[in-house]
């Protein structure tokens, strides 16, 4: 009995070692799991929708994104680059247009929850419109400059739309008009009085941008 169980042992072992000699290079190889799509992915960089970072302290998607955009422009306007200039202030022209949206957003879904908080997210909707506007006037600017009324034209009557004639960014948009003979009626009228000026519109107005 001791002889025969002693060569089905070895027998067991060789096969048990056999079995682990083939398993072996599976267990080394490298299995891929199925990328999971809610998983992030990587920016385009080409994707203009993107507003990344441009610089470490600072994030373009913020009002401080959008000063230093328009302060740009305005050193570009300086060397008459008016091609790079036109570049920033629209980009700062969409920066502030989307702020004043989130802001908008924002204080509707807090109005009536927390009225503090609505409303200082309500005077940053109105500052941030301003700011468009006032970023949506300079680009008019630099089309009248590149004699582009084609361009200038539809951006002047969007600011008097969001502003109201009555605003003193509204009457420069309407004297800019004037100028290009766009119209042909002055305003204010000599003698006449302005009534009061409401706040600038938040959303969307001056979103869309003029085709070239």
């Amino acid at each position: 009995m001791n002889f025969t169980a002693i060569p089905l042992t070895r027998f067991t072992c060789l096969s048990l070692l056999a079995a682990l000699s083939l398993l072996s290079p599976v267990n080394a190889q490298v299995i891929k799991l199925p990328s999971n799509p809610n998983q992030a992915q990587p920016i385009d960089p080409d994707d203009p929708n993107n507003l990344r970072p441009t610089a470490p302290n600072g994030t373009l998607l913020s009002i401080e994104g959008g000063k230093r955009l328009m302060s740009e422009a305005s050193s570009a306007v300086g060397s008459q680059n008016y091609a790079t200039a036109a570049k920033k202030l629209q980009e700062a022209r969409q920066v502030f247009n989307q702020l004043s949206n989130f802001y908008q957003d924002l204080n509707s879904s807090f109005s009536g929850i927390d009225n503090r908080i609505s409303d200082s997210l309500r005077k940053k909707a109105l500052l941030t419109a301003q700011m468009r506007d006032e970023s949506t006037y300079q680009l008019a600017l630099v089309h009248r400059a590149q004699n582009q009324p084609e361009l200038a034209v539809p951006l002047l009557v969007q600011i008097i739309r969001s502003q109201n004639p009555t605003r003193d960014l509204g009457k420069k948009a309407y004297q800019q008009l004037l100028e290009l003979g766009f119209v042909d009626s002055p305003y204010p009228r000599t003698g006449s009085s302005s009534p009061s000026s409401p706040s600038p519109r938040t959303g969307g107005s001056n979103s869309s941008s003029p085709k070239k």
